[in-house]
């Protein structure tokens, strides 16, 4: 992607965290340069449709960072875009080149932050004693209390932030929305292809998970504290426990580790006045070949994972006085096997030629085809940031709004 010049800062050390431990705001005396790193993480399940990412960033702990890119560190004040990234709560970062801001930031004169967030067990382990479950989500509430302390200083609006996240990125916005201490630190959010229906699991649920997460650990690492083993042995136990957890659910769409239910029930009083678009992608289901329909068509899943539980959110949204719209994009690019699949938006709105190069979700399309979608898209995202409104809709991409129910 080409365009103005940005200035890209970061990455940024927003947080600190003990293992199993909420984070904690980095204090002034902590003058350590940013690791860089990013969660301790296997290989994604959506590498066959996305690629493996092409850079190779270091793994640890020391992983919450953030980057933030801005047309000028100057006091114009302009909208911010919180990205919070998708990858089954299980893999990705903010910090990877798939979700470069530069794009966005040069041609909508906004702030784009792009957030790491701790992922796995690491981030959503849910055992009595051990942890509480939802660290992940902690994270992501602390990025947002440190755009609001310090956007200011990169260009930004801290009254004027849109978050907006695509899968996991998106379910975990779906519970900010309802989280009491991160009403105010966001006025505007976009949610793509968020799958309401696996959003949270019961606590019972999740420690249960838990405990067969401790089984397999102590397989790999006989006699280890989990608070100190070394993180293979953790990988090495979730992946055998995401394979258990496939055998006994069926399902592999649904992560087993992942946001328990938070048992806040605000958000239809926290999203009164706020300006919010869901949507998803046509085919969004063909990423996952376990759960197509016997004919191999993922038309029916992705109505039942996606469309249906989207349009009663945003119903019940509009109920509660949120102003809303719905979109959906049905780019198939040309000559791939995935049409309109889960993550296609992504290379419209994030990241640069190098970063996307060879996606099989691209297909035969030529960069140049991505970009004369991408700006129209970046365009509509930025928009809606701008003001609530998308503005200007191109196909394949569709939008409308949501009406308010009558008194």
């Amino acid at each position: 992607m080409t365009g103005p010049a940005v200035v890209r800062s970061g990455p940024v050390r927003y947080a600190v965290a003990e293992r199993f431990a909420r984070p904690r705001p980095v204090g002034g005396h902590d003058t350590r340069p940013p690791s860089g790193e990013i969660c301790p993480q296997l290989p994604s399940r959506l590498d066959a449709v996305m690629g493996p990412p092409h850079d190779r960033r270091p793994q640890g702990e020391d992983c919450l960072n953030l980057t933030v890119t801005t047309p000028a560190r100057d006091t114009a004040a302009r909208p911010v875009m919180v990205w919070f990234h998708g990858g089954g709560f299980s893999s990705g970062a903010g910090l990877m080149d798939w979700y470069d801001g530069g794009a966005l930031a040069a041609e909508g004169e906004v702030v784009v932050v792009s957030v790491n967030y701790r992922l796995g067990a690491l981030g959503y382990l849910c055992l009595d004693g051990l942890a509480e479950g939802n660290l992940g989500l902690y994270d992501q509430l602390e990025a947002l209390r440190w755009v609001n302390t310090h956007i200011a200083g990169y260009g930004g609006d801290p009254d004027d932030v849109t978050v907006f996240g695509q899968s996991a990125g998106a379910l975990s916005i779906r519970l900010l929305m309802a989280l009491p201490e991160a009403q105010g630190l966001f006025h505007r959010a976009i949610l793509q292809s968020a799958p309401l229906a696996i959003a949270t699991r019961s606590r019972a649920d999740a420690a249960a998970l838990g405990r067969i997460f401790t089984e397999w650990l102590a397989v790999h690492a006989p006699g280890a504290d989990p608070r100190t083993v070394d993180p293979a042995a953790l990988l090495a136990a979730q992946r055998d426990t995401a394979l258990e957890h496939r055998e006994r659910s069926g399902s592999t769409l649904e992560p087993p580790f992942g946001p328990v239910g938070t048992g806040h029930t605000g958000l239809d009083t926290h999203v009164r006045g706020m300006d919010i678009m869901y949507g998803w992608n046509a085919d969004d289901m063909s990423a996952f070949p376990g759960e197509k329909s016997e004919n191999g068509d993922p038309a029916e899943p992705t109505r039942r994972m996606y469309a249906e539980p989207l349009a009663a959110f945003g119903r019940r949204l509009a109920r509660a006085g949120a102003r809303v719209h719905a979109y959906r994009l049905d780019w198939r690019p040309a000559g791939s096997a995935f049409g309109a699949t889960h993550c296609v938006e992504l290379p419209l709105l994030l990241g640069s030629r190098a970063a996307w190069r060879q996606s099989p979700m691209l297909g035969d399309s030529t960069w140049e085809d991505v970009e004369e979608l991408g700006r129209a898209m970046r365009a509509t995202w930025t928009a809606f940031a701008r003001t609530g409104r998308p503005g200007t809709v191109v196909p394949p991409l569709t939008c409308h709004e949501i009406p308010a129910p009558r008194p």
